[in-house]
């Protein structure tokens, strides 16, 4: 079984449903109320795991109510809390969303928490599976420091460094020197690179801005469009699967967690990102973030019935 390491944000997703979002100064009564799992580290990390890896997720909570249901989930689940830290005095980091049942718009607020607290300590502290992992993942709902500590060990014992640059942060152009894949969606990419990216020729404008910047392959998630991967040398569009989508939240998260998974397996280029399509389409079908992840089988079944491979 690969293994995939890296820190990562634990959120509990706090979701309210409405007939409509309330404007200023308005109350309106609500249909229901959802608490699950969530935070884009937690999120891809429960991916990899139901994709197929061991996943060690570094990371911070409290001991407070959220702390008990990403507990819970993570026992639920098989997962490890090696690293995640505990602390009475901490507060769980939390998403307050708000959703239009009619327009499935969304207002978000996050409120990061412990979660803030997760620097360079904390990623050394796991060194020792850093070693024997097939590769690191990471995304920017962590601090930079924890961001940087991760793409050292990776690079120190020659593993995969995967990162996904969401939300956008503005971070010093150095800090993409070394990375392996970075992994923006269309938004993402061109606010790090100043390219608005409606088309693929705009897609190959990008890339080589990141890998101006040091990155060695670049994939720009495209939504319905699909996958965009360059490495400088060749290129290749995934195209998306056609589905049903429920709720579309953690889609960005499926596809990065399925792609780590792929990676870390050593799977051809081209078959990794068709590996991470099928999770993320199948977890656009289902309502939640972590609760949406898709199963190895599920993912391998999808993969023979769009793309003819099996695995």
């Amino acid at each position: 079984m690969a293994k995939v390491i890296g820190p990562g944000s634990l959120i509990v997703d706090v979701t309210g449903f409405a007939p409509h979002l309330p404007i200023e100064g308005e109350t309106v009564k609500g249909t229901t109320l959802r608490f699950g799992p969530g935070g884009k580290g937690s999120n891809q990390m429960t991916a990899a795991h139901r994709a197929g890896s061991e996943v060690k997720i570094i990371g911070r909570r409290g001991n407070d109510v959220l702390g008990q249901i990403l507990k819970k989930h993570y026992e639920t689940e098989g997962m490890s809390e090696e690293y995640i830290e505990v602390n009475d005095n901490d507060e769980t980091g939390s998403a307050l969303i708000e959703i239009d049942e009619a327009t499935a718009q969304n207002r978000i607020v996050v409120i990061f928490a412990a979660n803030e607290k997760v620097g360079r300590t904390e990623v050394y502290a796991a060194e020792k599976d850093f070693i024997d992992c097939d590769a690191v993942l990471t995304q920017h709902e962590n601090t930079v420091d924890a961001i940087i500590a991760s793409k050292e060990l990776a690079n120190k014992y020659g593993k995969p460094f995967i990162l996904n640059p969401a939300p956008y942060i503005n971070l010093p152009k150095g800090i993409f020197e070394g990375i392996d894949y970075v992994t923006p969606n269309e938004s993402e990419a061109e606010q790090f690179t100043g390219i608005k990216v409606n088309t693929i020729e705009d897609c190959h404008k990008a890339a080589a801005k990141f890998f101006e910047m040091g990155v060695k392959n670049v994939i720009i998630t495209l939504g319905v469009r699909g996958a965009f991967y360059s490495n400088g040398t060749e290129s290749v569009l995934i195209p998306s699967i056609k589905v049903k989508a429920v709720e579309t939240t953690g889609a960005g998260d499926a596809f990065n967690g399925g792609l780590a998974t792929a990676i870390a397996e050593k799977m051809p280029i081209d078959i990794a990102l068709k590996f991470a399509t099928c999770t993320a389409a199948i977890s656009v079908t289902r309502l939640g973030s972590s609760p949406s992840m898709p199963y190895r089988e599920e993912i391998l079944a999808l993969m023979e019935k769009e793309f003819g491979i099996t695995l």
